[in-house]
């Protein structure tokens, strides 16, 4: 019998875990298939590590890392890759936004062999605000087109993969991780599993809108240089038209002997070239930045209490 793991950050849901929980099992205990319930506490400050260690007392196929700090839910999903122990490997949120009972059309189609990856997308942003949509929608449109990572617009994390997609995403190491975009980036076959969204069954999102911001900002700048292209035609561009002044000037002189006039306008120039320079400095400084993090070779995560006799405790 084939094995299914299910991995499940958690950061601060001790509201929507005992829903989460009674849901996942009723759908898990009518397939045909060994399962893993693998909960990541990503360093949650409430009662959420109790509630894991509640039902990993009851429940023999629960298991929990716990993280010694809050590392991210990035670092949570990989951490769930690295200790995943199924055929077939299930990545999804506690909140009941990534609803439990598609796993068994998800497990249909995997298993027809036509692809090694089942991925869901909203179809439909209900309840979410209309801002928040729409840059959402530009940042799918824009990584797209200027990366080679495939992101469906409205993709979510929860997505069912064969266990040879697991592995390739384990073995992309990086610290300043994007798993949306890695998940496109190692290719795969991959069928996209559209339904209506679904509103948060408890509890408060973790994520607000800079947080949404930076995290779009890592993700462009992990799986595109496009930026620093943007910034060198900057300087090309800025070089060019300055050229074009400075003979337009010297030309009123010497043709017209016209004085050059202008203060105040030679100062909006100035600080407008000011702010190219600081902004391309900006955009390298952040490429500068990921580069020195990789460097340190940090741990991704450090584990300070878990169920799991095998688990990967520093990674």
């Amino acid at each position: 019998m084939k094995k299914l793991t299910l991995i499940v950050p958690c950061f601060n849901e001790q509201e929507a875990l005992p829903f989460f929980y009674k849901e996942a099992i009723s759908v898990l205990k009518n397939l045909n298939y060994e399962y893993e319930l693998l909960f990541i506490n990503d360093g949650s400050k409430d009662n959420t590590l109790n509630i894991l260690k509640d039902f990993a007392d009851r429940d023999a196929c629960v298991k929990y890392i716990s993280f010694s700090r809050n590392f991210g839910k990035e670092a949570a999903m990989y951490a769930g890759f690295c200790n995943a122990t199924g055929d077939y490997v299930a990545i999804m949120d506690a909140d009941m936004q990534d609803p439990p009972d598609l796993l068994p059309e998800m497990l249909k189609l995997i298993e027809s062999g036509k692809y090694d990856s089942v991925a869901t997308r909203r179809v439909s942003r209900e309840g979410e605000p209309p801002i928040r949509s729409w840059f959402a929608r530009r940042f799918y449109s824009l990584i797209n087109k200027i990366s080679d990572a495939d992101i469906v617009d409205g993709a979510r994390d929860f997505r069912l993969m064969r266990r040879e997609m697991v592995d390739a995403i384990v073995a992309m190491g990086e610290t300043n991780r994007f798993s949306k975009g890695i998940f496109g980036w190692i290719g795969f076959r991959t069928y996209w599993l559209p339904y209506e969204n679904r509103e948060r069954v408890a509890g408060t999102t973790k994520w607000n809108f800079w947080g949404l911001c930076k995290y779009a900002i890592d993700g462009i700048i992990n799986f595109s240089e496009a930026p620093l292209s943007i910034a060198s035609w900057f300087g090309i561009i800025m070089t060019a038209i300055a050229f074009i002044f400075l003979l337009f000037i010297v030309v009123r002189r010497l043709v017209y002997g016209d004085p050059v006039a202008g203060w105040a306008s030679t100062i909006c120039i100035i600080v407008f070239i000011g702010g190219i320079q600081l902004f391309c400095m900006g955009v390298m400084g952040q490429y500068i930045a990921k580069n020195y993090s990789e460097s340190k070779h940090r741990p991704h995560y450090i584990v300070s209490e878990t169920n799991k006799p095998d688990a990967e405790k520093i990674k």
